[in-house]
């Protein structure tokens, strides 16, 4: 080994200062350098450096070949395919994973969006959407109804079964039940796109399906939603949408006898009184109820 013995007297502290300058110059005194300083700070017994260096040279020289081993390619597979697995179920854990906000019969929720969009869910309704992806694209799928308070930014969809919602930034309310679709615009801009036919709403505009049927439907000056103020108000709706509110919102069954469930029905009927919402719905259409165990029955006043 080239220069060994001022190696290990500079190691010892045995070279003059001529000697020292000597050592530096030579290759990989850098490197001693730091092997010097580490070492200094170690608290190991002192080692004897000229039977360590020894000790080295004399198991270098004895040192046995290496040894070559057979790759096992099936060992390597499973391996492999071990790692496809573990970064596949990473992916959906961490990445591909559906944020979902529910509501239950008589329920309604109320949360914020990534963006800080407000939402608030009505009764049983549902809402998923990929919240890892919302910086990308502001796209949410709705089964149900909820009111929505978009803060300005990229397009923000509401997809739903009967058509898709989009707008920049406003307020609007999307209902899409059986046989259903409504969208009211009530702050800003609202496009909607059903059967590949978009139809823009301004503010106090309604679009509405009706048995996959579009209804005109006349414009309103209201700040929101009725179902916000704890009511559900309803203009020429056919009775079988309305006794499906009243389920939602009352948890209960209702059944008909003899009740023509197409006839339309205008009104309102609040969420805080059952009795007197069935009164609200029964009287104007002159039908009444009768409830049997935990059903209820509507029929007309002539069948008793």
């Amino acid at each position: 080994m080239k220069n060994e013995k001022e190696i290990l007297k500079w190691l010892n502290g045995e070279l003059s200062s001529q000697e020292i300058e000597d050592l530096k110059k030579s290759e990989g005194f850098e490197l001693l350098e730091k092997i010097a300083h580490y070492t200094s700070n170690l608290e190991t017994p002192k080692v004897d450096a000229q039977a360590a260096l020894d000790q080295f040279k004399a198991r270098s020289k004895s040192k046995k070949g290496t040894k070559v081993r057979t790759l096992n390619f099936k060992t390597l597979f499973r391996a492999a395919a071990l790692l496809v697995l573990l970064l596949t179920s990473a992916y959906f854990l961490f990445y591909n994973t559906t944020t979902t906000f529910e509501t239950q019969i008589a329920q309604t929720k109320s949360f914020r969006l990534p963006d800080d969009s407000e939402v608030l869910l009505n009764a049983a309704s549902k809402i998923t959407f990929k919240e890892k992806k919302w910086d990308n694209k502001r796209a949410l799928t709705l089964e149900g109804e909820a009111y929505f308070e978009v803060k300005k930014g990229r397009k923000f969809s509401v997809n739903t079964a009967d058509g898709v919602v989009q707008v920049l930034g406003t307020h609007f309310n999307v209902k899409q039940r059986k046989n259903y679709f409504e969208v009211s615009c009530f702050e800003g801009l609202v496009s909607v796109t059903h059967n590949n036919e978009t139809v823009k709403l301004p503010a106090g505009k309604t679009f509405r399906l009706i048995n996959n049927h579009i209804e005109d439907v006349p414009d309103t000056d209201a700040q929101n939603p009725s179902w916000m103020q704890q009511e559900s108000s309803f203009d020429r709706i056919p009775l079988d949408q309305v006794i499906a509110e009243l389920e939602r919102q009352f948890d209960i069954k209702i059944k008909t006898e003899g009740v023509d469930t197409s006839k339309l029905f205008t009104g309102s009927f609040s969420h805080k009184d059952q009795k007197i919402a069935l009164e609200a719905v029964t009287i104007p259409l002159k039908l009444s109820y009768k409830i049997e165990g935990k059903t209820i029955i509507f029929y007309n006043y002539e069948v008793k």
